[in-house]
């Protein structure tokens, strides 16, 4: 086995506007894994609010290189249990856990659904973002969008919004990325028309003082996104939120993803796949847990101008399921 990996720059189609900033690209590790002539790919991307750098990945993947090319290709969940040991990142993890997954299924020319014996059902449709701008321009871009479900950036609340926001006809889902004040989040949980939004996704910043102020029983659908890291969070959060957002890469990989989902519908939570900005490397790894989604947000390689991997993808909010084995990359 050899373990491999490049820094990438991909270029986004237009400038990326959340809370935390504007992005015209975004850094990506892609990891590969090579055995008897198959190549596994993972991803993992560079994001500066969360204070994660390639570089120090890196150093990482510099220490490891020498013991993981000597580990043998083994069942995953095995492989997972000494990838641990190295103490990574969640975000290097991921990429790498997910490059063995995909190698490995290529090896026994199986997909991960097959591997897991997991069913291939109807996929729920994925929202296409709606970067923050004017709030006419962001109107506009959601009337005349070809996908049905978008996901619209926001970092002000106003009744005036929601009524012009619901008028477009579209299925709309909100993400603020935790720039709401606990006064805006009352205002949105009391309110009656907040039902008909998809979800209102991570409304203020990480942190029980200020999830534990949210309602699950409220009209609001409350989403965790950055307050669901592991498996051991879904307990604190259930009396405050309806749904998580299941990301590959923030969970560490497709291993723990997989067990984060299981408990989290026994659980009774909604369930939503999410991404970040990432190729089609990042967004195949998702889309293998699809058939588990209440909610899809897998827009990520739609954003990007230079892509050069094939795989699984999003078509106007249609998942194409790629007929690979391993996660369908190539």
């Amino acid at each position: 086995m050899k373990i491999n990996w490049k820094i990438v720059h991909h270029q986004l189609k237009e400038p990326f506007k959340i809370a935390y900033g504007v992005y015209d690209f975004r850094k990506a590790l892609i990891v590969s894994i090579e055995r008897e002539g198959k190549t596994g790919y993972g991803e993992c991307t560079e994001i500066d609010y969360y204070h994660i750098h390639l570089d120090d990945f890196v150093k990482d993947l510099k220490r490891i290189q020498p013991f993981v090319n000597h580990l043998p290709i083994e069942h995953p969940l095995d492989f997972f249990n000494k990838l641990q040991t190295f103490s990574l990142h969640p975000f290097l993890q991921s990429a790498i856990d997910c490059a063995f997954w995909d190698v490995f299924g290529k090896l026994h020319n199986k997909t991960f659904a097959e591997l897991n014996h997991l069913p291939i059902t109807h996929f729920p449709q994925s929202s296409i973002t709606i970067s923050m701008d004017e709030e006419a321009i962001q109107l506009q871009k959601i009337i005349e969008s070809d996908w049905e479900y978008c996901k619209v950036k926001v970092n002000l609340w106003s009744t005036s919004l929601r009524d012009k926001l619901l008028a477009t006809g579209k299925n709309i889902s909100i993400d603020s990325n935790g720039s709401f004040s606990l006064e805006t989040c009352e205002l949105i949980q009391n309110d009656p028309l907040s039902a008909k939004f998809l979800y209102f996704e991570q409304p203020m910043p990480k942190g029980a003082e200020n999830y534990k102020h949210l309602s699950r029983n409220s009209y609001t659908n409350w989403m965790a996104d950055e307050d669901v890291q592991s498996i051991d969070d879904l307990e604190s959060l259930k009396p405050h939120y309806k749904t998580i957002n299941i990301k590959v890469m923030k969970c560490g990989g497709l291993t723990p993803s997989l067990a984060i989902l299981q408990k989290a519908k026994a659980m009774h939570f909604n369930i939503m796949i999410g991404c970040m900005t990432e190729s089609t490397v990042g967004i195949s790894a998702g889309i293998v847990l699809a058939s588990f989604a209440d909610y899809l947000d897998l827009d990520g390689a739609n954003l990007i101008a230079n892509d050069t991997f094939n795989g699984s993808k999003i078509v106007k909010g249609e998942v194409v399921l790629s007929e690979n084995a391993g996660l369908g990359i190539n």
